[in-house]
């Protein structure tokens, strides 16, 4: 091979590498869910945490920050719940390795809970982008509301649950104003990953998103697509007790996502 053949040949290689990293980037194997409860007057210290040094040492060690939100309203229970990604879950557990051992976070976790612990309880959901979801594009004013929804399927009936958000549900969403941001199940090997679709969907406010599902339940398409979905799974789709949970969450003020 000459000179010229061997450099266009890496150049070419270059290039497909570059664009399969920046593809990998921008679109992870895996999230995680992580809520933060609290300890009492802890949650403004949390934040700071977050702010001012958790968020530059996770992306240090490979995590990106997706965002992070409060629940709307008051918050009880001293909420904070954010989303991360990771290529895959070695790469997730290599990176928290790194960054629990990083005397700079050890110094900043001693210094913060100088007074006490800042969070009581934790709690983590690794996810998986299901096959009808938009690529998520964490961007945004602020403006709106969020809301996460999770259902939980009837056994054996997540396929036709998706299939019916696959083939109706979201573009009836998108028609009646609701924003399809991101739908997931639980990574393979999580408990009830066989169960469980979690999803993100974006409103104007609260008042808008009332205005939406109800427009969207008179409709005659999503009346038809769910008695036929639910003939067809022999009764619901979704638990009876606990199926449907959903609940408004707005950005921090530092979260990238917005």
């Amino acid at each position: 091979m000459t000179l010229a053949r061997c450099l266009l040949a890496g150049a070419v290689l270059a290039i497909t590498m570059s664009l399969t990293t920046d593809t990998a980037a921008a679109d992870p194997g895996l999230y995680e869910m992580r809520v933060y409860y609290a300890n009492e007057g802890k949650l403004d210290a949390l934040h700071a945490r977050f702010r001012d040094h958790t968020m530059k040492l996770f992306e240090k060690h490979g995590i990106t920050n997706v965002g992070y939100f409060v629940p709307t309203g008051d918050n009880p229970e001293r909420k904070l719940v954010y989303f991360l990604s990771y290529p895959n879950r070695e790469a997730r557990d290599a990176s928290w390795k790194a960054f629990g051992a990083d005397p700079e976070w050890q110094a900043v976790y001693k210094a913060s809970t100088a007074d006490g612990r800042l969070v009581g309880r934790v709690t983590e959901t690794f996810l998986v982008p299901t096959d009808y979801s938009p690529a998520l594009k964490p961007t945004g004013d602020g403006n709106g509301v969020f809301q996460l929804r999770t259902y939980t399927a009837t056994e054996g009936n997540l396929p036709g649950l998706d299939a019916r958000f696959r083939d109706h549900t979201i573009d009836l969403f998108a028609k009646h104003g609701i924003e399809n941001l991101i739908y997931w199940h639980h990574a393979p090997g999580t408990p009830h990953a066989d169960r469980m679709l979690v999803y993100l969907i974006g409103h104007a406010s609260e008042e808008a998103s009332a205005a939406s599902f109800a427009e969207f339940r008179k409709d005659p398409a999503w009346t038809k697509a769910r008695t036929e979905s639910e003939a067809k799974a022999g009764g619901s789709l979704t638990e009876k007790e606990n199926g449907v949970v959903a609940e408004f969450l707005k950005p921090t003020d530092y979260s990238p996502w917005k």
